[in-house]
């Protein structure tokens, strides 16, 4: 078995505009673009320190941004923020978990999905690929 590229996305995220939505939006902002175990590490995160909050949400919302990018649907439905999660293995390693009609818009067309983030003081960057699993095709379905 062999997997085959589905479509690849990536995004760069000025984290100072993240802090100056959140400012203006409170955790409104957080909200909109965070599921709920996401708002979890969020709220944790903010907790020990306003910076690592704001460059989890960067991330996230990079991460987000790259999925729609390389899913080629944007931010159109079935891709939504809260479609999706971008949340840490045990070991750290961040993973997508997907949920609802997004969720099974990607089963159908037999999608694995893999994330890289990283962040540093202004800004954070995330990179996705979607693979065709278990599929010799190199094109979208």
């Amino acid at each position: 078995m062999t997997a085959s590229l589905y479509g690849v996305g990536t995004d760069v995220c000025d984290l100072r505009r993240i802090a100056q939505a959140c400012s203006r939006h409170g955790e409104r902002f957080a909200r909109r673009i965070l599921g709920p175990a996401e708002q979890s590490v969020f709220a944790a995160r903010q907790a020990r320190s306003a910076a690592r909050g704001i460059a989890y949400l960067g991330t996230r919302f990079a991460a987000k941004e790259a999925l729609s990018k390389a899913l080629g649907l944007g931010l159109h439905m079935p891709m939504s923020w809260q479609a999706c999660e971008i949340l840490n293995a045990p070991g750290g390693r961040p993973q997508i978990t997907l949920h609802g009609a997004l969720a099974a818009w990607c089963e159908q067309r037999d999608l694995g999905l893999h994330v890289s983030i990283s962040d540093e003081t202004d800004t954070a960057v995330a990179f996705v690929v979607a693979e065709i699993l278990g599929s010799t095709r190199n094109s979208r379905t």
